[in-house]
């Protein structure tokens, strides 16, 4: 193993919410932070990520330099750039590593063909981050996509995080989950909210009941806790639903609508066709 193997240190590129959430918890868990590297080191979000960690701020071509380790969280457009930026400064034997969702080790290729000495791995949480300190308590206990050497899902395991692994042919694929349970979600949750602000309900009325239908889906599995009028056939109710929502919340209604019949496995040719009609489809 070599010093900066043993050393536990690293360097962070990219300093956003992903990238500091998995900083602090890396200082946690005893890591030592030796750079950071954002778009210039005098940038405000660099600089307040480096004091915070206690750790110089860097030009990404000087901020592998003593790290064992190097945490690349940069956009997924620029994660190649970044990689061939960290060339000149990579220590013999570091372990490179990405956090995006979407991108394969391919991502990091500038460092697999310049730097055969060293590493290249992804380590993508399943969690939401909207903030480091919110990252720090929520990551130990999530899953974590991994791919790279062993030692990659090594390091997961120290973070608390729960590795698996995922096929480059199905990557985009599983980051499209991740972005229904995410932000799918979200963006229905925010509809929860118009529609019951235009019946003068508290929104804070349904949120018991959307945290008790996920809990019920995690326990029983999403079709064992489907409940509700499309999952009895009750057309009429639908239908009430459709005439009483305003126009532009009918489509986003329809199409999930549809998806909770075919969850419940209900063919109902006229269920279909009040749906599709909704949709803007005909129903066939």
């Amino acid at each position: 193993m070599s010093d900066s193997q043993s050393a536990r240190t690293f360097a962070l590129v990219g300093p956003g919410r992903a990238g500091t959430s998995v900083a602090l918890l890396l200082v946690a868990r005893g890591w030592r932070a030796v750079a950071v590297a954002g778009r210039t080191p005098g940038a405000p979000s660099t600089r307040t990520v480096a004091a915070r960690l206690h750790a110089p701020a860097s030009p990404a071509g000087e901020a592998g330099r003593g790290a064992a380790l190097v945490v690349v969280a940069a956009p997924d457009g620029a994660l190649e750039d970044a990689a061939a930026a960290l060339v000149p400064g990579l220590e013999p034997g570091a372990l490179v590593v990405h956090l995006s969702g979407a991108r394969t080790l391919a991502a990091l290729e500038p460092v697999a063909r310049l730097r055969p000495d060293c590493g290249v791995g992804s380590l993508h949480p399943l969690q939401t981050l909207p903030s480091p300190d919110a990252g720090v308590a929520r990551l130990p206990g999530s899953w974590a996509a991994v791919a790279g050497p062993d030692s990659v899902a090594e390091l997961a395991v120290e973070l608390g995080l729960r590795p698996f692994r995922v096929d480059d042919a199905d990557r985009a694929l599983y980051h499209a989950a991740a972005a229904v349970a995410a932000n799918h979600v979200v963006a229905l949750v925010g509809q929860v909210e118009r529609l019951a602000r235009a019946a003068g309900v508290p929104f804070e009325a349904f949120v018991p009941l959307v945290r008790a239908s996920l809990d019920n889906a995690a326990e029983l599995g999403p079709a064992a806790a489907l409940t509700g009028p499309v999952a009895r056939g009750d057309l009429v109710t639908v239908a009430r639903h459709l005439d009483a929502l305003p126009a532009p919340e009918r489509p986003a209604y329809a199409a999930l609508a549809e998806l909770a019949r075919r969850l419940a496995r209900r063919d109902d040719a006229d269920l279909r066709r009040l749906l599709a009609s909704a949709a803007g489809g005909d129903g066939t």
